[in-house]
Order: structure tokens, then C-alpha cells, then sequence
């Protein structure tokens, strides 16, 4: 019966013990970077770093990108009064060969947001700016559909225009992103396509 006491006893301290809100001290640890990861971890607090003299900035390597990001355009913008690069540029694809419906869509409208305004709803060279002469601007935007010259300019050297501004037009790298521009250029391309098929067919229908 004592036996049994002492034991009941003993079992209830160590139970005690066990779940008291006693803080201790873990002895030696075999690998310290196995059991206190270094690695980065979501919502976690790197305030202090600095100070367990671990140097982390949480900035990523110079020369990386993230995944899926689209690849910067690796032709510098030329000096004043030299041609070379943007005809370099002819040789650079465009990296969207196709699009989705819904990217049609964002496509047309970063269009008509930024483009619109002065080569037209139709691509016609005549937004509100010019609007048939009798707008603000005076000199008429470049006719995107219906220019054989527009529509044999390469995708590459649109993008070069867009990024950097050539002649009248200013650069909208601030206004669109690298994917945008793509995106713009591949929509323009399209309605060049739409628009040659539609006079074959009507040239043919004669």
C-alpha cells in the first residue's frame, strides 16, 4: 500500500514538474544551425539579426531576377544622333507569341489607356490629339494599321520605341511594364494580321 502511495506520489510531482511554467536552459546542442534555422521564413522577425552577428538585408543578389519576370531589354537606349541600337533591335522577338482572351482584353485597354489617345481607337493615327487635323497636335500620329511601314517594323524595334521614346513620342517605360509593353505590341501586331486578312478577303470577294 506504501508502495503504491509513493509511486502515486512521485507520479503527481513529476506531472507538477513537467507542466509548471518553469523556463530551462537546453544543454549543448550537437548542430546550433540545424536547430535554430538561419534560412528566410515567412512572417518571421529579423529585426535582430545584426546582433546574433548574422548580416542579412533581405535584398537579392545583384544580377538576379524572380521567377517569371520577364527578361530586361538588353539594347541600350543610343546617343543622340546615332541609329545603331535601334537597329539592333530589329533582331529581338517578341517573347508573348500568343495570347489568351483575357489577355487580348488587358491588352486592348493598356492600348486605349496609353496609345489611344494618339494613334486611335482604330489604329489610324487620328486619336483626339490629332483628330483629322483639327486637334491639339498638330503633326499626325504614325498610322499603326494601314502604313506599310508600321506594319513591317518588327516587334523588337516597337518595343525600342515604346521603352525609349523615338521622334515626338516620349518613352512610357513609367507607364508600362516590360510584360505590358509586349502585350501592347503583340495586340498591335494582331490588328496589322486582322486587318491584311480582311482586305484579302475583300480584294478576293471582287
Amino acid at each position: 500500500m506504501k508502495k503504491l502511495l509513493i509511486i502515486a506520489l512521485a507520479a503527481t510531482a513529476t506531472t507538477i514538474v513537467a507542466c509548471s511554467d518553469v523556463k530551462r536552459t537546453p544543454g549543448t546542442i550537437y548542430m546550433p544551425d540545424m536547430a535554430y534555422s538561419r534560412a528566410y521564413e515567412s512572417y518571421a522577425d529579423y529585426s535582430n539579426l545584426t546582433e546574433k552577428g548574422i548580416h542579412y538585408t533581405a535584398m537579392p543578389v545583384e544580377g538576379t531576377m524572380p521567377r517569371g519576370a520577364e527578361l530586361p531589354f538588353h539594347i541600350a537606349k543610343d546617343a543622340p544622333g546615332d541609329t545603331t541600337n535601334y537597329n539592333a533591335s530589329k533582331a529581338v522577338p517578341n517573347p508573348i507569341e500568343s495570347m489568351s482572351e483575357a489577355e487580348t482584353i488587358e491588352a486592348e485597354r493598356l492600348y486605349q489607356i496609353n496609345c489611344g489617345i494618339c494613334h486611335g481607337n482604330k489604329l489610324d493615327g487620328n486619336g483626339p490629339l490629332y483628330k483629322d487635323g483639327n486637334g491639339p497636335y498638330a503633326a499626325k500620329p504614325a498610322t499603326l494599321v494601314g502604313d506599310a511601314k508600321y506594319e513591317a517594323m518588327p516587334d523588337g524595334q516597337m518595343f525600342y520605341s515604346v521603352a525609349y521614346g523615338k521622334n515626338m513620342m516620349g518613352s512610357y517605360a513609367s507607364q508600362l511594364n516590360r510584360k505590358q509593353r509586349w502585350m501592347v505590341i503583340k495586340y498591335i501586331k494582331n490588328k496589322q494580321k486582322e486587318a491584311k486578312a480582311a482586305a484579302s478577303t475583300t480584294t478576293a470577294a471582287k
